[in-house]
C-alpha cells in the first residue's frame, strides 16, 4: 500500500458510517458505496489501471455534460479547438450547459434543486457546496478520490491534507474537487505611479507605515489631490474589497472579500467572530486615518472602476488597488497613451502588525462538484478518471491553459510563449487572434490549480516579481474544519447575513468618520445582540466535537 490517497487519516478512524481505509487510499478492496460490486457495474468505457501521468483515453467514445460559466470577456464558442482536442485526446464530448456569468450562482441553484443539473459542476466556490449537500443532490466526491490517482498524487506530494479538512462536512466528507495548487497565490496590492515617486525623491513602500507616509508626502506636494483613490467597490458585498482584503491580510485578518464572520484564534485555539476582533478594528484605524487626513479619497467606497481609473489616468490620483492584469492592461496601457513618461508598479503586498504572511487556506481555488445523478450511470468510473486528467493531471492543465504546442504555443526550456498572432491577456494588443475568445483555452471553468511551474507560466514580468516576493512569505495557519451538522447549518444560515452586513455597513461607516471609533463597544453590543456569541459558540461546538470524533 501506499499513501498517495491519504486524505486524512484522522477522520477515517472515527467518521461515521465510514467505508473504510481502501476507500481513501486507492489501494484496492472496499467500495465507495460500501458495496464492492457497485462499481463493477460502472466500468463503461474506463481504463483498467489508468495511473497518475498517463494519459486518459475512453475505451470507448463517451459525452459528459458540464455546467458552463460564459465569461463576456471569451463568450463561448462551439468550434473552440479546446473541445475539439479534449475530444481527441480523451475520448470524450463534453456538452456544455451554458450559463451566463451575471446569472451562474442562481441558475446552478435552480438547475441542482430541479434535478436539472449536468453532470460536472465546476466554477463553485467553497462553501457554496454546502447548501446542496442535505438535499444528496451532490456527490460526497471524498468517497470516490481513490479513482483519481493525478489529484491524490497532488494532494500528496503539496501536503494539500489540511486544506481538503477545512472544507469537510459535519459526516467526514467533503463535496467539491477543489483546484489544488502547489504555492498559494497572491493576486492584489496597491499600484503606484513611480514616475511621480521619482519626482519627488519618494520611494516605493514595503510597509503600511510606508504607504501612509509616501501618500503624506504626494499629498504635501499636491495638496488640491487625493494621492489615492481606489476601485472594486460596486457589485461586491464588500467597498473596496480588494483593498480590505490584503490590507486585513497585514493584520492577519480576513476582510474585504475574504471576509467570514467566523476565525480561528490560533493563540487561544478556538473560534471567533471576525469583525469583532481588536486587529479588525487596528485595520479600520489605519484607513481611518488615511481618509481623515485627506490621503484616500472618500468616493473610493462607492465609485465604479471606471470613475476610479478615470480619475487615474487624469492624473487626479498616483496610486490605486491593482492585480497584475488591470496594472498592464488598464493602467500602463492607457496611461502610456495619455501622459508622456508615465511608469505605474504594483508592490508586494506591505507588510503590518501580522508580519510578512499570506492568509491560510489560499492553496484551494474554486472546484467542481458532481451530481448524484453520475453515481448511477455506467460511465461513472470513467468520468472521475476524466476529471482527474482534465482538471489535476500536468498534461491536462496545461492543455486547459495553454492549447496546443505548435498550434496556441510554442515551449522551449520550460517557457511557454503565444504563438505570433495569438494574444494572452493583452500580450499583444494587435494580435488578430485571442487565446481565450478564438480557441476556448485559459478559461476559468477548465483552467485553474497546478504547479508553481505551470502556473506561474503565465505571468507577465510584473506578476512574476510580484509573485515570486509573495511566494517568500510564511502562510497562517489553516482555520480547523468545524463542519455544523444539518439542523445547526440552518440555524447559522439565519445568523450569517444580519451580522454580516452590519459589520460591512459600520466597517465604512467607521472607515468615513460617519461613526466615531468611540463607540466600538456600542458596536460590540449591537452584534451580541444579533447573536454574534450564539454563532460563534456553535462553530466552537463543531470544531470540539469533530476534534473528538477525528482527533
Amino acid at each position: 500500500m501506499n499513501n498517495e490517497g491519504q486524505l486524512s487519516r484522522r477522520r477515517i478512524l472515527a467518521a461515521a458510517g465510514f467505508i473504510g481505509l481502501a476507500t481513501v487510499t486507492g489501494c484496492g478492496g472496499g467500495d465507495d458505496g460500501g458495496d464492492g460490486k457497485d462499481l463493477s457495474k460502472k466500468q463503461n468505457g474506463a481504463m483498467k489501471n489508468y495511473r497518475a501521468g498517463q494519459q486518459f483515453k475512453a475505451s470507448r467514445p463517451l459525452s459528459f455534460s458540464v455546467l458552463h460559466n460564459n465569461n463576456p470577456v471569451y463568450p463561448m464558442k462551439n468550434n473552440w479547438l479546446f473541445w475539439k482536442e479534449v475530444t481527441k485526446r480523451t475520448g470524450v464530448t463534453l456538452k456544455p450547459v451554458d450559463v451566463p456569468l451575471a446569472d451562474y450562482e442562481k441558475k446552478r441553484s435552480v438547475l441542482i434543486g430541479a434535478g436539472d443539473a449536468p453532470l460536472l459542476i465546476p466554477k463553485t466556490y467553497h462553501p457554496s457546496e454546502v447548501a446542496f449537500v442535505s438535499s444528496g443532490a451532490i456527490l460526497p466526491v471524498s468517497d470516490h478520490v481513490k479513482l483519481m490517482p493525478n489529484f491524490r498524487e497532488k494532494v500528496r506530494k503539496w501536503k494539500l491534507e489540511p486544506e481538503l479538512d477545512s472544507i469537510r462536512q459535519s459526516d467526514g466528507s467533503y463535496y467539491l474537487l477543489p483546484g489544488l495548487h502547489e504555492k498559494p497565490k497572491a493576486g492584489y496590492s496597491l499600484s503606484f505611479r513611480t514616475d511621480v515617486l521619482d519626482r519627488h525623491g519618494l520611494s516605493l513602500p514595503t510597509t503600511w507605515d510606508e504607504v501612509y507616509d509616501v501618500l503624506k508626502a504626494l499629498k504635501e506636494e499636491h495638496p488640491g489631490k487625493y494621492p489615492f483613490t481606489d476601485r472594486w467597490s460596486t457589485n461586491t458585498p464588500f467597498p473596496c474589497g480588494a483593498l480590505f482584503m490584503y490590507l486585513g491580510q497585514a493584520y492577519g485578518v480576513k476582510a474585504g472579500w475574504t471576509y467570514d464572520n467566523i476565525s480561528f484564534d490560533h493563540k487561544a485555539q478556538k473560534y471567533v467572530f471576525t469583525g469583532a476582533q481588536d486587529a479588525y478594528r487596528q485595520m479600520i484605524e489605519y484607513l481611518r486615518k488615511l481618509v481623515a487626513e485627506k490621503l484616500m479619497d472618500p468616493e473610493s467606497f462607492s465609485q465604479t472602476d471606471d470613475q476610479a481609473l478615470q480619475k487615474l489616468l487624469a492624473e487626479k490620483s498616483y496610486a490605486m488597488s491593482a492585480n497584475p492584469q488591470v496594472l498592464v492592461q488598464d493602467y500602463r496601457y492607457n496611461l502610456e497613451k495619455q501622459v508622456k513618461g508615465a511608469r505605474i508598479e504594483m508592490v508586494p503586498v506591505p507588510l503590518g502588525p501580522a508580519g510578512p504572511v499570506v492568509l491560510g487556506g489560499s492553496r484551494l481555488e474554486n472546484g467542481v462538484m458532481i451530481s448524484s445523478k453520475a453515481l448511477k450511470s455506467d460511465d461513472f468510473v470513467a468520468m472521475m478518471q476524466f476529471v482527474d486528467w482534465l482538471w489535476y493531471s500536468d498534461e491536462g492543465q496545461r492543455l486547459a491553459r495553454w492549447g496546443v504546442e505548435g498550434v496556441t504555443h510554442t515551449r522551449s526550456a520550460g517557457r511557454y510563449r503565444p504563438k505570433p498572432g495569438i494574444s494572452l491577456m493583452g500580450s499583444d494588443p494587435d494580435a488578430p487572434k485571442d487565446m481565450q475568445k478564438d480557441f476556448g483555452f485559459y478559461n476559468g471553468v477548465f483552467a485553474y490549480g497546478g504547479s508553481w511551474e505551470l502556473v506561474s507560466s503565465m505571468f507577465s514580468p510584473d506578476e512574476k516579481k510580484f509573485q515570486d516576493a509573495m511566494a517568500q512569505r510564511r502562510q497562517l495557519p489553516i482555520d480547523p474544519a468545524h463542519p455544523l451538522q444539518s439542523f445547526e447549518q440552518e440555524q447559522a444560515t439565519l445568523w450569517e447575513t444580519p451580522l454580516k452586513d452590519h459589520v460591512i455597513q459600520n466597517t465604512l461607516q467607521f472607515v468615513l468618520g460617519k461613526r466615531p471609533l468611540s463607540q466600538w463597544n456600542s458596536y460590540l453590543a449591537e452584534l451580541k445582540s444579533k447573536n454574534m456569541q450564539q454563532l460563534v459558540d456553535l462553530h466552537n461546538k463543531a470544531y470540539e466535537r469533530f476534534q473528538k470524533e477525528n482527533g
